[in-house]
């Protein structure tokens, strides 16, 4: 029967009287013959501690009996002086192994590394408390101290008659120095007394004065952090207008002054405005004011000329753009000559297939830009010649407007500016006899000859508002009665226009009835005098504009003369005069558009 054997290092450790303490390490080999090793792995375990050697050979080959400790695993002894229980960052893939840990009057056994890491709970914000079970019965409070003070200062240790305790930190890290010791086994003393032993469990614990000094913080924190954003706004902040002055004589030469010099006009009318809506305008200082104010008048001539400026500047810069396309639409329409002179058969056969090739294309990208450009420049004109008539009609309809409505506007002026006045004496008025009441009877006479003045204004004022309301009367029956005029003046015109058209028709009827004979056999295109006028008109149209113009382009401007003239009537007018007007497609691809061209010359040789 092979016998098995366990090779156990036994750590003696020795208190000298004079050095203090002191730890002698000792390393001796036991072998101890072992017929059930499950058994003897079970008994180790219920000790705390973990079996290190099983069948008679060492399981740690490569220890150093002259150095004391393996080459290969560097010992942790978290309670050695000048180090803390939880020790700095060990990569990953080096292995950590706790060792025992003598106290006074207690040692702490290292948990089975074979075994899981003990299970903790999530820990609470601003955790400072930990949970402390698995005491021994006998464990007393000197004994909880003497463990746990190395992990950091202790503020409160609050012990149950159940083996469990709690012990709140001064700070938040020494929670985790003191998670470091669960699942060690603790032994008091020497004494093997189950009483005397227990399995430290430290888990973190939730305490309400933990949450609160964290809720402070945090609010705290905050606090700062609001001051922090609060002071870069303000940095960042422009700085606010300086305060307005009020007003006094000085301060009003001043204002004057600037109001003369161009460049302190916007800082010396903007001052003139706060004093107006302060309310610091009264009889005393009315004529500054207006003098002030008059004198803000007289830059509407200077802001008038400058704008007239910049907009002469900027027809300038429009002249010399259109000048410019156009150059530029010359330019293309050479270079454009010159592709179709290279495309012809002369030079065109001396060409290569690639070179064929690469002609063609620049000639369509060239007929396309030169297109667009060309687009560009009768939108332009285009637009000038709306803003011609706009400008034009516009004219018109202000000045019929503003002599109808001129008369209205300044009786409604003096009106309104008379019921303020009225407003204002009433006020006064009211503000007298409240005065009078309140004060003894026996007062100076100045205020009664007051009161009289002012009730003799205020019929006078009423008197003239009397006047200017009949006078307002009357203007208005009198606009209703032009008015009127004017309705039955159009209504006689229309008249007149069909007895015009009905005479017309009369006469050519009778025309017509008298020589039969003079019908020729073929009909003319141009079928009434309208349709004259209206060939007249779209002919001399098409002159100005001779790269064609669309239909839509064509009834637009004929819209401005006669907005009855119907789109189809004008395109099919157009159709039939064949030898005066031409249709022609123009643009590539998308931009594809039909235009319509007078060719009367060219017809003209045709006939």
């Amino acid at each position: 029967m092979q016998r098995d054997f366990i090779w156990l290092w036994v750590y003696e450790i020795g208190f000298a009287a004079d050095n203090g303490r002191t730890l002698n390490v000792d390393s001796t080999a036991m072998t101890l013959p072992m017929s059930n090793p499950t058994a003897w792995a079970t008994a180790m375990n219920n000790l705390g501690m973990a079996p290190l050697g099983i069948a008679g050979q060492p399981i740690l080959p490569d220890f150093d009996p002259a150095l004391g400790m393996m080459t290969g695993i560097p010992p942790i002894t978290p309670m050695m002086p000048g180090l803390g229980i939880v020790p700095p960052p060990i990569p990953p893939d080096m292995p950590v192994v706790k060792e025992i840990i003598h106290c006074k009057s207690c040692t702490l056994f290292p948990p089975n590394p074979n075994l899981p890491p003990p299970a903790t709970r999530e820990r609470p914000p601003g955790c400072k408390t930990v949970f402390v079970g698995g005491l021994p019965e006998n464990g007393t409070e000197q004994i909880i101290v003497e463990v746990f003070e190395q992990c950091g200062e202790i503020i409160a240790i609050r012990k149950s008659k159940k083996n469990f305790c709690h012990i709140r930190f001064a700070e938040e890290y020494m929670v985790d120095k003191a998670l470091y010791l669960s699942g060690y086994r603790i032994r008091l003393g020497s004494s093997t007394d189950k009483r005397d032993t227990g399995r430290l469990h430290v888990d973190f614990a939730q305490a309400r004065d933990d949450l609160y000094e964290w809720e402070c913080k945090q609010r705290m924190l905050a606090r700062e952090e609001r001051h922090r954003r609060r002071m870069e706004e303000e940095r960042l902040r422009p700085p606010s207008p300086p305060p307005v002055v009020h007003y006094s004589d000085h301060e009003c030469s001043i204002v004057a002054e600037k109001l003369k010099d161009d460049s302190k006009f916007s800082e010396a009318v903007q001052t003139l405005l706060t004093w107006i809506e302060r309310g610091e305008v009264n009889r005393r200082s009315a004529n500054n004011f207006y003098s002030m104010i008059q004198s803000a008048n007289s830059h509407v001539r200077r802001l008038v000329n400058e704008k007239a400026a910049h907009e002469k500047d900027m027809e300038e810069a429009k002249e010399k753009f259109k000048q410019a396309l156009s150059g530029i639409l010359a330019q293309f329409e050479q270079i454009v000559a010159v592709y179709r002179s290279a495309s012809k058969q002369k030079a065109w056969d001396h060409f290569t297939k690639a070179q064929r090739k690469n002609i063609s294309i620049w000639c369509k990208q060239a007929e396309e830009i030169r297109n667009i450009h060309n687009d560009e420049l009768m939108g332009i004109r285009r637009e000038e010649e709306m803003e011609m008539s706009e400008e034009e009609t516009e004219e018109t309809t202000e000045t019929k407007e503003t002599e109808e409505s001129a008369q209205a506007e300044t009786l409604k002026e003096e009106n309104d500016s008379l019921r303020w006045q009225l407003d204002a004496y009433r006020n006064e008025v009211e503000l007298l006899k409240q005065e009078q009441g309140k004060a003894p009877r026996e007062e100076d006479p100045n205020k009664e000859q007051q009161l009289k003045l002012l009730q003799q204004a205020l019929q006078g004022m009423q008197q003239h508002l009397l006047k200017v309301q009949e006078e307002f009367k009357m203007k208005e029956a009198e606009l209703e009665k032009v008015k009127d005029d004017k309705l039955q003046v159009e209504k006689m015109l229309e008249n007149l226009t069909e007895k015009e058209s009905c005479s017309t028709a009369l006469c050519t009827s009778s025309q017509d009835s008298e020589c039969p004979s003079e019908k020729t056999p073929n009909t003319s295109p141009i079928k009434s005098e309208r349709e004259a006028l209206l060939v007249g008109i779209i002919s001399t149209f098409l002159h100005v504009h001779p790269f064609g113009a669309s239909i839509e382009y064509i009834c637009s401007y004929l819209h401005r003369l006669d907005s009855k003239i119907c789109t189809n009537d004008v395109e099919c007018l157009l159709s039939r005069l064949q030898h005066t007007f031409r249709q022609e497609m123009t643009g590539v691809g998308a931009s594809l558009e039909k235009r319509w061209k007078f060719c009367g010359f060219e017809g003209l040789k045709l006939t």
